[in-house]
């Protein structure tokens, strides 16, 4: 007796159709799992028997062969145990229903309840593409497989709820694309908070405008956490599709919320400074997103930059670049997007005091430039912006005005970005921090005096020609935060302005 149920798998952020198909055949008892399972996948027959059992079913007293095909693309986890038991249900003729263009996925408790998994999304977004009219995924999971457009999903809490639905005895009601609504989230902290500070909060709607990496250089208790914490309050809005990508991330990290649909922001990640190459990149035995990838669309914010190991830095470089990390094992090579603003704070020295005003610094010049030399100048290069913070005065922290709101810099910040997308229409470049090297005269048309102006920067300041593809894009930000079609001197002022640091702190290279 033969049965076959549809189900999905994953691989990178990617779903994949599996097909589930069971045989029950004569001879000694026994259930057998082919096509390459790992061992939570095999683990699955004793959750399955019990399954069987407990919600009031006859468990087969045959041998059982499963096999998951693709047989030659490795299965993992425990999304498997819901579909294996539908299908030994329907070989051993305990269920008989049209399943043909349905897709099943969920863990099963011994007492058959239906228990949440991770990677639900792209796994819906997969039977869609396929051509699946149903998919019914775990209660917990529904919300999150709701978002897709195109496919009717219905909610499981239990097998028994299940069954009595696929046999016409009582009906699950069913999501819709319709019916979901992002959940609310908790206030995002104000700018309104950060007292003086003009430069480095003017510098920060640059970045936010025109998606550019910052290095925040200053004294402790500057502010410079305080206004990488709230970067996220003036950044654009997603775009459906923007959430679409990052829900699929953290969904397969199994970093969202139980219940949860769409993320409704831009994620913020702020790992600490002992993180691993393999944590912050992406990688395991299995592999997974890392902290970059997870903040794809979003803010990655690297507080103490010269704290993190030097292999964790570098293994930035190549993402930065590219916006996408590509992880390769011997079985497979996955590759997760990255497309990230990078955010790193760090202290001039190691005490911290070293140019403050008032404090004297204790370091010795060895010292200062062994902490600096830290961070690598090919890393610096990739970096946009270079802000210093300086400490912030008494009459300002004392003062009883309040400071601009995040909401009032975010109107710039959406009124340069539409100036952006209707720049960029028909291409995929989505701002200007990710104009391609062959596209920057076309995009960053420049007038005569800006043009002198520039070429007088590249040439005694030593730029490198990736520091002058980065300096011509926050060029254009600025242009377009004023609302002018051309790059004039000004805006290129401002842009070398933030080019400099570099040149103040690690002079000795």
């Amino acid at each position: 007796m033969f049965a076959g149920v549809k189900s999905m798998g994953l691989r990178g952020i990617d779903g994949f159709m599996v097909d589930v198909e069971a045989d029950l055949s004569q001879g000694l008892p026994g259930f057998d799992v082919v096509g390459l399972p790992d061992a939570a996948v095999r683990e699955s027959r004793d959750r399955v028997r019990a399954a069987i059992k407990n919600a009031g079913f006859t468990y087969p007293v045959s041998r059982i062969t499963i096999n998951l095909a693709p047989a030659d693309v490795r299965k993992e986890g425990s999304v498997y145990d819901l579909p294996l038991l539908l299908a030994i249900l329907c070989a051993s003729g305990q269920l008989k229903a049209d399943i043909k263009r349905a897709a099943f996925v969920g863990e099963l408790s011994l007492q058959g309840a239906v228990r949440p998994i991770r990677g639900i999304l792209p796994m819906v977004l997969a039977a869609r593409d396929a051509g699946i009219q149903e998919v019914y995924v775990p209660a917990e999971n529904g919300r999150e497989a709701a978002v897709v457009d195109g496919i009717t999903v219905y909610p499981v809490p239990d097998i028994v709820t299940l069954l009595q639905h696929l046999r016409d005895e009582a009906q699950l009601s069913a999501l819709s694309a319709n019916d979901f609504t992002p959940e609310e989230s908790a206030a995002l902290i104000d700018f309104a908070d950060v007292m003086g500070q003009e430069a480095a909060r003017r510098a920060m709607e640059i970045a936010a405008a025109g998606s550019h990496n910052v290095l925040l250089l200053g004294t402790p208790g500057s502010g410079k956490s305080m206004l990488a914490k709230r970067l996220p309050s003036i950044l654009p809005d997603m775009t459906r599709q923007e959430a679409l990508e990052c829900t699929k991330i953290h969904s397969i990290a199994g970093t969202l919320s139980s219940g949860a649909g769409l993320l409704p922001y831009r994620p913020f990640r702020s790992p600490h400074h002992n993180i691993s190459p393999q944590s912050l990149a992406g990688g395991g035995i299995t592999p997974r997103p890392g902290e970059i990838s997870l903040a794809h669309n979003g803010v990655l914010f690297l507080d103490e930059l010269p704290e993190f190991s030097r292999a964790a830095m570098e293994c930035l470089r190549q993402p930065l670049e590219d916006g996408r990390v590509t992880i390769s094992r011997v079985s497979a090579s996955l590759s997760y997007p990255c497309s990230i603003m990078l955010v790193a704070a760090m202290n001039p020295c190691p005490c911290g005091y070293y140019g403050h005003p008032t404090r004297r610094c204790t370091c010795s010049a060895q010292a200062v430039e062994r902490y600096l030399n830290k961070v690598s100048g090919p890393l610096l290069d990739r970096i946009d912006l270079h802000i210093e913070v300086p400490p912030v005065e008494f009459e300002q922290l004392a003062s009883s005005q309040k400071a601009e709101s995040s909401a009032s810099i975010r109107e710039r910040v959406n009124a340069a970005r539409a100036i952006q997308q209707a720049r960029f229409a028909g291409t995929d470049i989505t701002s200007n921090a990710r104009i391609p090297t062959s596209r920057l005269k076309e995009f960053c048309p420049l007038t005569e005096s800006a043009n002198t102006l520039l070429k007088g920067a590249f040439e005694r300041m030593g730029l490198s020609a990736r520091a002058y593809d980065r300096l011509l894009k926050v060029a254009r930000t600025i242009a377009d935060l004023d609302n002018s079609r051309f790059i004039d001197t000004p805006h290129i002022a401002e842009a070398i302005q933030y080019r400099s640091l570099d040149r103040k702190y690690w002079q000795t290279r």
